[in-house]
């Protein structure tokens, strides 16, 4: 399988790897992972966010 990735997004890819200590292909089998699990609670009606830890301020992520 080949992935065309541009510059920045390929030196996040090898920046997220390194810093987890995982394989490029393991960061983006669980990336997909994470994709799909966020997709299907979506699907059901749930909602996302981030929340700040300390002030409790939420942001809500959008999907497209």
């Amino acid at each position: 399988m080949t992935l065309n990735l541009t510059e920045a997004e390929m030196r996040v890819l090898e920046e997220l790897s390194a810093r987890k200590d995982l394989s490029k292909t393991a960061l983006l089998r669980q990336a997909l992972r994470m994709y799909q699990l966020v997709e299907a609670r979506l699907e059901r009606g749930d909602r996302l966010f981030f929340e700040d830890e300390q002030t409790k301020e939420k942001a809500e992520v959008m999907m497209l």
